[in-house]
């Protein structure tokens, strides 16, 4: 939702197109495959490469992003039993299934937040500004203006409130 919305504002994305939209992600993922070698490779030059434009990171590879340049992060924050029923349907629809417990998952996802947060507020080459998957759904107005200021006020607000689709928001922290 938020790198559609950074999209729509003018930011360029950083995208390869290989995982596409689907019954869990209809609007598509907006994702890169390098991501997921962040920690195994030793060539991260790509990334200078996408100076100025947008890209999708799991919290837990934010730590192996160089130092030697700088990021503007969007902290997308969700509640933790959304993502954990979200996570649940894909599985089931996949027709996988988690050896790893809710309250497990929970206990490695609060670990990981800690150590996120702890490299937010302490990394000199990171700053970040926390998004509330909800709030972004309930004033996506107010959300875009947020986010427009943060990376310096000249991306079109309008059209990043316009992309925000709240019929998306289908695994809600109290239907679990």
């Amino acid at each position: 939702m938020v790198m559609k919305m950074l999209e729509a504002g003018g930011i360029p994305v950083v995208m390869d197109g290989i995982r596409t939209a689907d019954v869990d992600n209809p609007k598509g993922y907006y994702e890169d495959e390098r991501v997921k070698n962040l920690a195994k490779e030793q060539d991260k030059s790509w990334l200078a490469a996408s100076r100025g434009r947008a890209i999708k990171i799991i919290s837990y590879l934010l730590k192996e992003l160089p130092p030697n340049y700088n990021y503007d992060v969007l902290f997308v924050r969700r509640d933790l039993s959304e993502v954990l029923t979200s996570q649940s349907k894909m599985l089931t629809r996949r027709g996988e299934t988690s050896d790893t417990s809710d309250d497990r998952m929970v206990e490695l996802y609060e670990s990981d937040l800690w150590k996120v947060n702890y490299l937010m507020k302490h990394a000199p080459h990171i700053r970040a500004l926390d998004i509330h998957y909800r709030q972004v759904l309930e004033n996506p107005r107010m959300e875009a203006d947020r986010i427009n200021t943060f990376l310096g006020g000249n991306l079109d607000v309008d059209r990043m409130a316009e992309v925000v689709d709240p019929a998306l928001y289908r695994n809600r922290a109290r239907n679990r």
